[in-house]
């Protein structure tokens, strides 16, 4: 061990050191910001993005798609998809391959992430293709659609409607399956020469394969994953160089919508022959206090070429800013000494440092999410030849069985949401303030957690959940060898899932949000007992190999403490089980799963590790839509006519009906609270999402999120905002008083509140003051008559007035309001401004039954897409109209660089004062 004589609180040490549940976490982020040292201007690292000008072309047919195919697939007879979500999985389809396939040229791609090297793959001979038309120099692409990326080819449209429609409402009823292909010239300087030049593709949909100047040189089934081909032994440095991607997007292949296309961003990185290896750091620390933190280093080295290189590491450890850059001088330094790197192999190098009074990262509201960024140059001869930069944040993570998750010694209850991977109107196409204005909804909610349900998020969003402190359950997995739809993950998973599983740990370990890995969501093989169990394991073990400082999980809906496939996972994830799924009076006689609530027995069989509801509720509700009769209990399965209109495809927004295997937010909160040693847990969902429409499979979207597609908040916003952020005052009240063809006939009304008691007033009338009484998180007035007029609802906390509203029947529609979520956005064709339209009365109250035809206009700026949020709309996204739905509509639109200023976004319809606003560009 070694002490730096310039900072006698830094070390080196080539000793491994991790310790279970106290971590450091780090973000990599490999751009070329300004250094504190100006000879690494010289460093040869570029990391560029290209997402511009690509060529697209998908054939109109699978019929039609060339043969270039990465595997054969088996036949699929069956295409419903309203199965239901909690259906057993079975078993594959055996077939054999009669054609040529490529299979056997993609999966060397993964050997990097094989640890056996007897069981990585050689690349055959020869390079299948390299005679086909759309992968020549020559080829003339001019007639191919130009797009930019992220692009996700099916959300333009059209919706298929009808029960036999090409594409049914489980996969959200878009041209999402099909094969495609992307075209792009590069142009690479003759001063790369001797560079070593990478591929980064952070995610396309699906069975990628790459070629470039007519050679095949690799690519990657899982459309969700993240991966890189090395392009340098197939580069011409000082010409154009054509880059060619085939993807192929099954039918019957997902349970939601998948999107389709190079939908997340693409990179091309130029390094020295000597370089930190992909994902290249590995950061860990142990002793987490308020004033000290023992931080680790792992450094990956990489040697591309073909001499012996002698290479030197020297990582600087920097504060940041909330915006990520770098702020003053190093505050911690790691200095290795001389390391030898084979040619053509890589080498690690390992240090550790006392970083003093360590700025913890941590989630709000208590707590804040501060981040350093350490920045490593590697030197070869004295000469600097990489520099590679990675946002970090410390903290510690202890997992008690009895109480729940500690981050920096403090409590943290699981209040989370599970999301999945679609943007709604924007599709799977990744947009950072899409996702950040999801993220800001749901903490404004109280919500602190995420699952990434069921597979690897986008980088970018992870780095927003770094920034903004929540905390992340990082998912893999939706299937394993056993399926649930005949085209899905199964068919790869016995071929890729070491690969998926090594590259989705380097990738992620660094982040601070991400305190669990889910290897697994409500497998088939929770049914094959031991056999299930062993693979299980195996993943388990594969996870812990990559990362031994985080706990693992599966989500498991049928596995019962009895069973060996809990045992296999360091913490318990359950979905549905804990708070009993189709055990209430009101889903007797349902078929499927049935159980009584499980936290006690999985806490009496495994004392010594953590419980999650990593799924509860899946409640549904349409936003704004009532339907009578109310429900007089606290959960019920929708059914047609009891909370369900099957004519319009709605649910009841009285937020009482779920799905069949679901519960109520009520019944789920007091279930967590009937059982104080489970450590919190995920709504599903938190906005609602493209595809899986239950009860509604004639529908688009789905029906289970606390917000709408479009981003509006539905009832049960407010029901979980009351539950999450007691110390907030509010009041909500439901449902709205426009009800002229129920006068006189009972309209019960619900309040939700932060309080513990209300007193509800009819047109300046009480009707009583009532008390939340144990388990209760709502009152009720399930008697009230509806008359028009005014309700108004007083909350009391601890015996004074806490919060106050109102809400009163509406005159007639008579103009538009139009409200931006920001003032200001960046002129880049990449950022976002989400647009409200209100259809009000004269009295500026939204109409909450209106639903006028809007048009949109959008002057020095471009529409992007339109939405209202109801789930039976099958007008295409891109659509400049759109009638609004219960009162609201959504316009989102963005500013091209080089355009004015501003954008004047003009909202018109028939008979209503038109809206304007402006949105400024910087």
């Amino acid at each position: 061990m070694r002490t730096l004589n310039h900072n006698p609180s830094v070390k080196f040490s080539l000793e491994t050191f991790t310790i279970i549940g106290y971590l450091i976490l780090i973000a990599f982020i490999p751009v070329l910001a300004q250094g504190p040292e100006a000879e690494t201007n010289s460093v040869t690292r570029q990391r560029i993005s290209i997402n511009e000008n690509w060529r697209f072309y998908k054939y109109p047919s699978a019929e039609k798609a060339d043969s270039l195919i990465y595997d054969v697939r088996p036949e699929v007879s069956d295409r419903r998809d309203d199965r239901p979500a909690d259906a057993k999985p079975t078993e594959a389809v055996d077939i054999e391959a009669k054609q040529m396939v490529l299979k056997s040229w993609i999966l060397p791609t993964g050997n990097e992430f094989i640890k056996d090297p007897g069981k990585r793959h050689l690349r055959p001979e020869g390079d299948p293709g390299s005679d086909f038309p759309f992968i020549q120099s020559d080829f003339n692409d001019s007639a191919w659609e130009n797009v930019t990326l992220p692009h996700d080819w099916a959300i333009k449209g059209p919706f298929f409607e009808g029960w036999d429609a090409q594409v049914g409402g489980g996969m959200g009823r878009l041209p999402s399956p099909g094969v495609a292909w992307y075209r792009k010239k590069l142009d690479i300087p003759a001063s790369d020469a001797g560079k070593s030049v990478f591929l980064d593709i952070d995610g396309a949909m699906s069975y990628a394969m790459v070629w470039l100047n007519g050679r095949l040189v690799g690519g990657w089934p899982y459309g969700y994953n993240s991966w890189r081909v090395d392009l340098t032994p197939f580069l011409s440095p000082g010409r154009e160089n054509l880059l060619a991607i085939r993807l192929d997007n099954p039918p019957a292949s997902s349970r939601w919508y998948p999107g389709g296309g190079i939908y997340r961003n693409v990179w091309l990185f130029k390094t020295h022959p000597v370089h930190v290896g992909h994902w290249g750091t590995c950061l860990t620390a142990g002793d987490i206090s308020q004033t000290s933190a023992t931080v680790n280093l792992q450094v990956t080295i990489d040697n591309d070429s073909k001499k012996n290189a002698v290479v030197r590491a020297v990582t600087q450890i920097f504060n940041i800013d909330t915006d990520g850059h770098m702020t003053g001088d190093a505050v911690a330094i790691f200095e290795s000494p001389n390391t030898t790197v084979a040619a053509g192999k890589k080498a690690q190098i390992e240090g550790s440092v006392t970083l003093n009074n360590p700025r913890l990262w941590g989630p709000p509201p208590t707590q804040t999410p501060h981040r350093y960024m350490a920045m490593t140059v590697l030197r070869q001869d004295g000469k600097p030849v990489d520099r590679y930069e990675t946002l970090f944040g410390i903290r510690s993570l202890f997992f008690d069985p009895d109480s729940g998750i500690y981050v920096n010694g403090e409590h943290i209850s699981i209040k989370g949401v599970n999301q999945h991977h679609d943007l709604g109107a924007l599709g799977a196409a990744f947009n950072t303030r899409a996702a950040q204005r999801q993220l800001e909804m749901l903490q404004e909610m109280g919500c602190n957690a995420i699952r990434t349900a069921h597979n690897p998020p986008a980088p970018e969003l992870l780095e927003l959940t770094d920034r903004m402190g929540f905390l992340v359950v990082d998912e893999l997995f939706d299937v394993w060898e056993r399926k649930k739809t005949p085209l899905d993950f199964h068919l790869n998973f016995p071929d890729w899932y070491e690969q998926d599983i090594r590259s989705l740990v380097r990738r992620d370990r660094n982040h601070p949000s991400v305190i669990l890995w889910s290897f697994g969501n409500e497998v088939g093989e929770q049914y094959t007992e031991e056999n299930g169990a062993a693979l299980a394991q195996r993943l388990h073990e594969i996870f812990k190999d990559e990362d031994p400082t985080r706990p693992t999980t599966a989500s498991m809906n049928f596995a019962k403490p009895h069973m060996p496939m809990p045992k296999t996972m360091d913490v318990i994830s359950l979905n549905y089980q804990g708070e009993g799924i189709r055990n209430a009076p009101a889903y007797s006689g349902l078929r499927g799963i049935t159980t009584p609530p499980l936290y006690p027995a999985f806490h009496d069989s495994f004392p010594s590790k953590v419980i999650l509801s990593s799924e509860n509720a899946a409640a549904l509700s349409t936003r704004g839509t009532y339907l009578f009769p109310v429900f007089d209990g606290i959960s019920a399965p929708v059914k047609d006519g009891s909370g369900g209109d099957p004519e319009n495809l709605y649910v009841s927004a009285y937020e009482l009906y779920t799905a069949p295997f679901g519960s109520s937010a009520d019944k789920v909160f007091a279930s967590l609270d009937n059982h104080p040693y489970v450590a919190g847990g995920f709504v599903w969902s938190g906005w609602d999402y493209l595809g899986e429409p239950t009860p509604y499979y004639q529908s688009r979207s789905s029906y289970y999120g606390i917000f709408d597609l479009a981003g509006f908040k539905k009832d049960r916003f407010y029901l979980y905002q009351s539950y999450w952020r007691p110390e907030l005052p509010m009041v909500h009240i439901l449902p709205h008083w426009n009800w002229p063809e129920r006068t006189g006939e009972v309209t019960p009304v619900h309040v939700f509140t932060s309080g513990d008691e209300a007193e509800l007033f009819l047109n300046g009338t009480s009707l009583g003051r009532k008390k939340k009484g144990r388990y209760e998180y709502r009152l009720r007035w399930d008697d009230v008559k509806y008359e028009p007029g005014e309700l108004k609802a007083v909350a009391y906390k601890n015996g004074g007035k806490w919060a106050e509203s109102v809400v009163q029947t509406t005159q007639e529609p008579t103009r538009l309001e139009a409200v931006a979520d920001r003032e200001k956005i960046q002129a880049d064709g990449k950022d976002l401004a989400f647009i409200t339209v209100r259809v009000t009365d004269r009295n500026g109250l939204v109409v909450p039954d209106a639903d006028n035809l809007i048009e949109f206009t959008a002057e020095n700026g471009e529409i992007v897409a339109t939405d209202n949020g109801d789930p039976s709309d099958m007008v295409p996204f891109p659509s400049f109209q759109r009638e609004a739905f219960n009162g609201l509509a959504l316009v989102i639109v963005r500013a091209m660089p080089g355009e004015p200023d501003s954008i004047t976004v003009t909202a018109n319809s028939p008979g209503l004062e038109p809206a304007r606003v402006v949105v400024n560009c910087r």
